[in-house]
């Protein structure tokens, strides 16, 4: 599962053979939460609320590079790292 970011006890992944609607999956201590590229809607899971916000912040800012990265991992490449938050 590579891993596209990590910041603030949080790390964001997409798996290589995953399912529509594409997703990552962001996890924070024992809490996973499945997330929508797309519109950042929690597909499956939870995160602590705190976690969740700074994931969403996260995805606003890089919304494109997901899309692309979840585009590069079902063409079987790499799908590269994103800047975490600051």
């Amino acid at each position: 599962m590579p891993r596209l970011s990590y910041s603030y006890g949080r790390a964001v992944c997409i798996y290589w053979d995953d399912h529509n609607p594409p997703h990552y999956h962001a996890t924070s201590g024992e809490h996973e939460a499945w997330i929508v590229i797309a519109d950042a809607s929690v597909l499956q899971g939870s995160l602590p609320g705190w976690a969740l916000r700074l994931v969403r912040t996260w995805h606003r800012l890089h919304h494109g590079d997901l899309e692309e990265a979840w585009v590069r991992a079902k063409a079987n490449h790499a799908p590269g790292t994103i800047e975490p938050l600051p």
